[in-house]
Order: C-alpha cells, then structure tokens, then sequence
C-alpha cells in the first residue's frame, strides 16, 4: 500500500529548517545538512548549560577571593569561618557584595575571623 506523506514531512521539514535560521550555507537551506547540523547544535546547548553554571561559579569564588585578600583573609578561610559562624550566603550573593557593597563584605569577613579565632 502507498502512503503519501505530503503535508506531513513537509511540516516536518519546515519544523527543522525554521529551527536551523542563521546557520551557515546549506545548513540552513537544506533539510538533511539542517537536520544533522540541528541535532549536534542541541547537543551543544545542553552541554553549555551545564558549563555555564560552572563558569559563573568560578567568576563569582574569582570576585570573592579577590575582595577577601583587601580584608586580608584568603578565600578558604573565609568560606570555612561563615560556616563556622553559621552565615549562610551562597557565592553568588558573596560576589555581587564584594563587587558592590566593600563595606558589608568587610564586615562579613570580620565576622568569619572572629569565628575562626
């Protein structure tokens, strides 16, 4: 038996080549390159997904280290003294403290050495 897939396969090749806007040359223009070139960029964007939370964590432990030889302390000691002194802020609000506000992160890393005293 014969099966016409007209309207089908044309939506979805046009799901695919409408996904594919921007590539370079045929990969946006025809539907196998598309398809191929598609598959492996979704790859990629998950992957980056997954580095970019790292990278953002390193730039923010990056800010906090540098904001924490200023109050003379390095980056583990302060990290062990919030712990000890039960001061849960995470790095994110750390980095974005010592990049804005110096006088508060000051007054948290002296909270962190009293602790570790």
């Amino acid at each position: 038996m014969r099966v016409k897939t007209g309207v089908v396969r044309r939506r979805r090749h046009n799901k695919v080549l409408k996904q594919a806007r921007g590539f370079f040359s045929a990969r946006h223009k025809h539907f196998r390159k598309a398809k191929e070139q598609l598959e492996r960029s979704l790859v990629y964007a998950y992957r980056d997904r997954k580095n970019n939370k790292r990278n953002f964590r390193s730039l923010w432990i990056t800010r906090i280290n540098a904001a924490c030889r200023l109050n003379g302390i390095s980056y583990s000691q302060l990290i062990h003294g919030l712990n000890k002194a039960g001061i849960g802020i995470d790095r994110k609000v750390l980095a974005d403290l010592a990049m804005n506000e110096p006088e508060s992160f000051a007054q948290i890393a002296e909270q962190a050495k009293k602790a570790i005293a």
